[in-house]
């Protein structure tokens, strides 16, 4: 019984955690269908209404109404653009980090994610970093690196200081290694609560 109050009391907290830490306070409180702003575009989007679209598992894991289960995950879309280590820190701040990708599957439901929060498949900070040691690809959360989904000659560290991973580029909707000071939207991920 203990056990079930303290894992009661850590999602809340949790919870509380994330209003505190999403874009700016005077933006006004977030919750499920409400219009929040796209701070790249300077439009008003609906980034967390969730579609229930058939191939959303929420059976495998709990996610709180505006992270999206998949493959016993949960993942939310950051419309507010931040540099990649700001991104991070925010979704540290809710109980995850930026989002690890495992196969393409992954891959299209975060793409999924982006599209019905923007209506269109914009770019955006995932997890991947080889800001450690140049070419040694890591994801944030500590996952292994073992997918990947490169544009054509990517990663490529052009200008020597491309250490960051963006997803969505170009016409291939493809990775990129990119300027890690380079303001994106993101996506976080975390286990289920």
């Amino acid at each position: 019984m203990k056990t079930l109050t303290l894992s009661a009391l850590l999602c809340a907290m949790m919870a509380l955690t994330r209003a505190a830490a999403l874009p700016d306070a005077e933006d006004g409180p977030w919750t499920e269908g409400t219009s929040v702003p796209d701070a790249e575009a300077g439009n008003w989007t609906d980034s967390f209404s969730l579609t229930g679209e058939s191939h959303i598992d929420k059976r495998s894991v709990s996610c709180s109404e505006v992270w999206t289960a998949f493959n016993g995950r949960c993942f939310l879309y950051i419309p507010r653009s931040m540099n990649w280590a700001a991104a991070e820190r925010n979704c540290m701040s809710m109980g995850g980090n930026l989002a690890s990708v495992h196969n393409i599957q992954e891959y299209h439901e975060i793409q999924s994610l982006i599209l019905r929060a923007t209506q269109n498949q914009g770019l955006a900070w995932i997890g991947g970093s080889d800001a450690q040691q140049e070419g040694v690809w890591f994801w944030s959360d500590g996952k292994p690196f073992n997918f990947s989904h490169w544009c054509p000659g990517e990663p490529n560290n052009a200008g020597g200081r491309q250490n960051c991973l963006q997803m969505n580029d170009s016409d291939k909707k493809c990775w990129d290694d990119m300027q890690c000071d380079v303001h994106l939207p993101s996506v976080c991920v975390r286990n289920g609560c």
